[in-house]
């Protein structure tokens, strides 16, 4: 799941008035429709999409094709599906990915690069998670028959792990076009690729359209309830239909669903500058803290990564005491925290999460 950290809060939400007023920083996919989705939710017309006869479902697809300047894309019910069908049509058991060492195909899709593509990972690490042909380059297997072959690069943009780090797109174009020279596909893990073209100033079309096949998320940061968005050829999402199927994401009136995700498309994109002030903000704030180590400069998302080893306390044990106090941020290890804004948080709510953080850290 995009959203996961190795260690999650010991504090549940509790009853609607303690949910409230909790401060959940844990994620971006912590929100909750808005009205105007739970509205567009209860008078969607719906069909049976697994017949195609679902025409919001068909609406969403049209529409995230159009976005993204490609011949069509499907429905699916989580980015992991969606990572999961663009890795098993593109390559071969047998084969590697490459994929940068924080990925999350890597290390947070419960192996499903192996488990359904028969592929394995060639992980590479790189600064702030953003690779590069010069690192890529030499990590590409050589044809031989007792060598495993590459068969396919992912990019993650914006990447999670690093602390939701964008890739500069002539650095992603240039991997786009040297890989295929080589005749290798590039699949872009896009979960949040609409807070990097706000943080890029470009439309989504524009940073993605080199790549092969591009996943993006409806309910991280665009507030959808539910369902993620695989785009490419025509030819590729027909591919795509089937292991959709075959992975058990074949919904029937899904209409209800695609209606949220719809405006999630449509008119959420246009609010999201608003999370990552509150994003760079909050690291502005917790770089003052003792004990708390970040570079502000690095935070252009709505994504904060924290090393809190200076605090003498351990992540688990500051989550723990900040759930005590009505916010909720996870650890990612014993000694580095991840926090995320999103709609449901405004600034008020970011300085009351910021002043727990500094009593628990005294």
């Amino acid at each position: 799941m995009q959203g996961s950290t190795a260690i999650q809060s010991t504090t549940g939400m509790g009853d609607e008035g303690t949910r409230a007023s909790t401060v959940d920083l844990r994620s971006d996919t912590v929100t909750r429709p808005t009205a105007a989705m739970r509205r567009a939710m209860a008078e969607a017309e719906v069909g049976d999409d697994v017949y195609g006869e679902d025409p919001t479902i068909n609406r969403l697809e049209q529409r995230a094709a159009e976005i993204f300047g490609r011949e069509a894309a499907i429905f699916v019910p989580t980015g992991t599906m969606g990572n999961t069908i663009a890795i098993r049509v593109q390559t071969q058991h047998g084969r590697e990915v490459i994929c940068e060492e924080r990925g999350h195909i890597y290390n947070f899709e419960m192996a499903m690069l192996a488990a359904y593509s028969g592929c394995i990972a060639r992980s590479i690490w790189a600064e702030d998670g953003i690779l590069s042909w010069e690192l890529i380059q030499p990590r590409i297997r050589a044809k031989s028959y007792y060598l495993s072959q590459t068969a396919m690069v992912s990019l993650e943009n914006t990447h999670n792990m690093a602390g939701g780090t964008v890739y500069p797109t002539a650095v992603a174009e240039e991997i786009c076009d040297r890989a295929h020279e080589l005749g290798l596909p590039v699949h872009l893990d896009g979960a949040r690729i609409f807070n990097a073209a706000v943080a890029l100033g470009q439309p989504v079309h524009e940073i993605t359209r080199k790549f092969d096949s591009v996943m993006f998320c409806l309910s991280k940061g665009l507030g959808a309830s539910v369902g993620s968005m695989l785009v490419g050829s025509r030819k590729f999402i027909d591919q795509a239909r089937i292991h959709r199927k075959a992975l058990g994401g074949g919904m029937r009136q899904a209409g209800v669903l695609a209606a949220a995700g719809l405006i999630a498309l449509e008119e959420m994109p246009k609010r999201l500058h608003e999370d990552h002030a509150n994003a760079r903000w909050m690291a502005e704030e917790l770089a003052k803290i003792k004990g708390i180590r970040l570079d502000p400069k690095k935070v252009v998302t709505n994504i904060v990564v924290f090393d809190v080893s200076g605090t003498g306390k351990t992540s688990a044990e500051i989550s723990r005491a900040l759930a005590e106090r009505g916010v909720l941020i996870n650890g990612i290890d014993p000694l580095q925290m991840r926090l995320v804004t999103h709609m449901d948080v405004d600034r008020a709510a970011c300085g009351r999460a910021l002043e727990a953080l500094r009593q628990v850290c005294a």
